[in-house]
C-alpha cells in the first residue's frame, strides 16, 4: 500500500473527527443558551403582566406585593456607581502595576496573583459580613448605599483586576518596542498606547464587574438594608433589585408575579449595559 493511499484512507477519519468535535461544541453552546433562556421564562414569564411603566417609576406598595421598583431601581443604580467608582482606578491601577512594575520581580508579581485569586475565591456571604463589621460598624456608616457599594467593590475588584491584567497582556510586545524606539515615556506609553489598545478586554472586565455587583444579594443584605423608600443620599438605606427579588420569592407570599418582573427588568439592565458597551467600543470587543 502507497503513501497516498494511506492518507486518502485516513482522511474521511480525520473529517467525521472534526465533524463531530463541531457537533459536540454546537450542543454545549446551544444546551447553555436552552438552559439561559428556560431559567428567564420559567422566572420571568409570570411577571409580564404587571410590567409597565408604571412599575418602573412608583413605589412599591403592600410589602412589595404591589406596586412598583422606582425607589429601588434608583438605590441600585447608586449602589452600581458607588462600586464602580472605587473598581475602576484600583482595579486598573493594580492590574498596571503588576503588568509594568512586577514583571522583573517574579516573587512578588506571584504574590500579587495569588491574593488576587485568593480574594476572587472568598465566598460573598464572607465580604457582607467583613462590609457589615468594617463600613457599617467601624467607619459608623450603617445600613447605607455607600456601604453597600464600597462593600460590593470589595468584592468585585479580584475580578476586575485579574481580566484587566489578562486585556493588558494581550497587547503584543512590539507596541511597546515601537514605543520604545519613539522615547515615549513609561507614562505615556500607558496612557496613549496600553490602555487603548487594551479597551475591549477592559470593557470586558468592567461588564463582568457590574454583572457580579447588580446580581450581588447576600452582600447587601448586611450593609445596604432592606428599606424600599427613595433615598435621599447615600449615606441613606436602600434596597437593591436582586435583594427585592430574595425578599419577594422567599419571605413574601403573593410576590411572585412582582419578583418575576424585577428579574425581567434586572436582566434587561444587565443586557442594556452589555449593548451600550459592544456599541460604543464595537472593534475592540470582536477582536
Amino acid at each position: 500500500m502507497s503513501a497516498s493511499t494511506v492518507f486518502v484512507s485516513r482522511k474521511p477519519a480525520r473529517v467525521l473527527k472534526s465533524v463531530m468535535i463541531q457537533g459536540l461544541l454546537w450542543l454545549i453552546g446551544l444546551t447553555i443558551t436552552a438552559t439561559i433562556l428556560w431559567m428567564l421564562v420559567d422566572i420571568g414569564a409570570g411577571g409580564l403582566g404587571t410590567l409597565n411603566l408604571s412599575f418602573l417609576i412608583s413605589p412599591p406598595e403592600d410589602a412589595g406585593r404591589s406596586g412598583g421598583i422606582g425607589p429601588l431601581l434608583v438605590s441600585t443604580l447608586w449602589i452600581l456607581a458607588i462600586c464602580l467608582a472605587a473598581v475602576i482606578p484600583l482595579g486598573l491601577g493594580a492590574a498596571l502595576s503588576i503588568h509594568e512594575y512586577l514583571t522583573d520581580r517574579p516573587t512578588l508579581h506571584a504574590l500579587m496573583l495569588r491574593s488576587l485569586d485568593i480574594l476572587g475565591a472568598v465566598p460573598s456571604i464572607v465580604f457582607g459580613l467583613f462590609g457589615y463589621a468594617f463600613f457599617a460598624i467601624k467607619l459608623g456608616l450603617g445600613f447605607s448605599i455607600l456601604s453597600g457599594g464600597l462593600t460590593l467593590a470589595c468584592m468585585a475588584l479580584p475580578l476586575f483586576a485579574r481580566v484587566a491584567l489578562g486585556a493588558l497582556e494581550s497587547v503584543p510586545p512590539a507596541y511597546r518596542q515601537a514605543a520604545s524606539a519613539l522615547s515615549v515615556s513609561r507614562t505615556g506609553w500607558m496612557l496613549r498606547i496600553l490602555i487603548p489598545q487594551a479597551s475591549g478586554g477592559l470593557a470586558a472586565a468592567l461588564i463582568l464587574a457590574m454583572s457580579r455587583a447588580l446580581a450581588e444579594t447576600a452582600v447587601l443584605l448586611f450593609t445596604a438594608g432592606y428599606v424600599m423608600r427613595m433615598p435621599d443620599s447615600v449615606l441613606d438605606s436602600g434596597r437593591a433589585l436582586a435583594v427585592h427579588i430574595y425578599d419577594l420569592s422567599m419571605n413574601t407570599s403573593g410576590g411572585d408575579a412582582t419578583a418575576g418582573a424585577t428579574v425581567i427588568v434586572l436582566t434587561g439592565v444587565l443586557l442594556l449595559i452589555n449593548g451600550l458597551t459592544r456599541f460604543l467600543l464595537p472593534e475592540r470587543l470582536n477582536r
